[in-house]
């Protein structure tokens, strides 16, 4: 898996000023991508918001992950845990205290923050890296699951339902498939995509990418190499929390599993892989590509045409074809749709 760097961002000016001219493109093509989703959500039909919302939910959570393993070089497999954390926190405030979900959010981001430094700080000081690193990270996803099922305090298996209040932004309910839900998760999206955008403008992003390619020679120069990676892994995981937080408002129900499941993990590395790691725009780009294609394969065998009318009521039969797609994809374009597009352009 080929790690690619956003070099306009992150390279030095001419002019001296360091990515003065290179973060500018990035910035209008956000501003442009934001207005026209903008008008997708008010000229795709109600029915088709919730496949909308999954796929930048997954954006979401590609986003977060991919400042830390994609940029900083640490593979995560257990971004559930924050994801996790964003969740319960918000729903534990809500039923418990009666906190809006807005509060609830900066919330968990902060404690999924503080939870993140502390793992990656355990993890860094006894050099763990590559696998083990990955590792590390899936098992504590894992405790944070089992601790969750096994806590009265967090109504163990059975999870949370969120209890219907006022519709309105304070309590981020609305009715069912409002366009609302959309805009709120975008909005968090555009967000999430310009502060990965400043962060690796700012000196502590230029750090991060100078220890990813070559740790000893930054600690040579006087880079201060685990502080640069905790602030990338804080920054990380409070990104991932924020999905977290939005899932179960949208949802109205989180379980462990929903929250802390390996599939979760999984959820938050495969737009970022399909897209293009260590992009800014890959991991949007693979959710744009992931989202319609797994509902794709699900109805294309829920109703076939009719030459594949033996695959009809055969379980499973989607997820194999998903994933048989996933894998040509990734053969085909080893650095992802984005990162392949990229090179492409600047050859040309």
């Amino acid at each position: 898996m080929a790690v690619g760097t956003e070099t306009p961002v992150t390279a030095p000016t001419t002019s001296g000023r360091t990515g003065d001219r290179g973060i500018w493109p990035h910035l209008v093509a956000l501003a442009g991508v934001a207005v026209i989703l903008v008008a997708v959500g008010q000229l795709v039909p109600a029915g088709e918001q919730p496949l909308l919302v999954r796929t930048l939910v997954l954006a979401l959570m590609a986003i977060g992950w991919n400042v830390m393993s994609g940029f900083g070089g640490m593979f995560s497999f257990g971004h559930a845990a924050y994801y996790g954390i964003g969740a319960y926190t918000s729903v534990w405030l809500l039923t418990t205290h009666g906190v809006s979900p807005w509060i609830g959010m900066i919330a968990g981001a902060v404690v999924a923050a503080l939870v993140a430094v502390a793992i990656g700080f355990l993890s860094l000081r006894y050099r763990l890296k590559g696998a083990y690193f990955a590792l590390a990270t899936f098992a504590f996803a894992e405790m944070l699951r089992l601790f969750v099922t096994n806590s009265d305090t967090f109504n163990r298996a059975s999870g949370y339902t969120v209890p219907l209040r006022s519709q309105s932004w304070w309590n981020l309910q609305f009715r069912p498939n409002s366009p609302n839900y959309y805009y709120v998760v975008l909005g968090l999206v555009i967000l999430a995509l310009l502060i990965t955008m400043l962060y690796l403008r700012s000196r502590s992003g230029r750090f991060l990418v100078a220890v990813r390619d070559n740790e000893a020679a930054a600690g040579a120069l006087g880079i201060p190499v685990m502080r640069t990676k905790l602030t990338a892994i804080a920054l990380s995981a409070a990104i991932t929390s924020v999905a977290g937080t939005f899932f179960v408002q949208y949802y109205f129900f989180i379980d462990p599993t929903g929250a802390f499941g390996s599939q979760v993990s999984i959820q938050a590395i495969l737009p970022a892989v399909i897209g293009g790691v260590g992009t800014i725009w890959g991991p949007a780009v693979g959710a744009i590509v992931l989202g319609p294609l797994s509902e794709w394969t699900a109805s294309v065998l829920r109703e076939p045409p009719g030459w594949l009318d033996l695959l009809a009521g055969r379980a499973g039969l989607d997820v194999i074809l998903y994933a048989v797609l996933l894998i040509v994809i990734i053969l085909v374009l080893p650095k992802g749709v984005y990162g392949e597009i990229r090179d492409r352009l600047a050859r040309r």
